[in-house]
């Protein structure tokens, strides 16, 4: 749920906008909105994070999302107003990850969703498991055991192989020895969680 309001719903009425409008979208989005649409967490999430897009001129890579395409923008818009969302509901905060770089194989593990047309219409590609852990892996390292990211990494359940793997890239993003301390306490503590 983006709020009280169904994720599904929301993303349906942006892709008949789309639609209605002639116009079609393919963005790759992450975090809870990803987690949830694959059915591996039962949470609600306040926003879906777009890391990606994949245009006509690219084919099926990806790219940097920014700027949306304005009839996306304009559809999220009408979306946050006719459902009573935030205006951020849809957003690429998350992007800035493509300057310290991308979990390796983002693109290359995609499970497609379609909402509203064909014609037209959303494709939302949600990332595989691999870099769904490295993310989480990330993000609980820079926001603690106690939060949502956290539990997030918990209830995916990686294993030792694939958590060593997400931790190699996370230790990339910050190669200071005390980042690196954390990202071990953090991976000792999600294998503990599994004991």
């Amino acid at each position: 749920m983006v709020g009280a309001i169904p994720l599904e719903r929301a993303l349906t009425a942006l892709g008949e906008l789309l639609a209605a409008d002639g116009e079609a979208a393919r963005l790759v989005a992450v975090g809870g909105a990803a987690l949830r649409l694959l059915g591996l967490v039962d949470r609600t999430t306040t926003d879906v994070d777009v890391i990606a897009r994949v245009s006509a001129s690219s084919g099926r890579g990806v790219e940097h999302p920014e700027p949306l395409p304005e009839p996306v923008v304009r559809a999220a818009a009408a979306v946050a107003r006719d459902l009573g969302l935030p205006s951020d509901w849809l957003n690429t905060e998350i992007a800035a990850q493509w300057r310290t770089g991308l979990p390796p194989g983002l693109g290359d593990d995609l499970t497609w969703l379609r909402f509203g047309g064909p014609p037209g219409g959303l494709e939302l590609g949600l990332v595989g498991r691999r870099t769904l852990v490295a993310l989480k892996l990330f993000a609980a390292v820079d926001r603690g055991p106690r939060s949502v990211h956290f539990q997030d990494l918990r209830a995916l359940a990686p294993t030792r192989s694939e958590l060593a793997d997400a931790a190699a890239w996370v230790r990339t993003q910050d190669e200071s020895p005390v980042f690196g301390d954390m990202v071990d306490q953090v991976v000792d503590r999600t294998l503990e969680s599994d004991d």
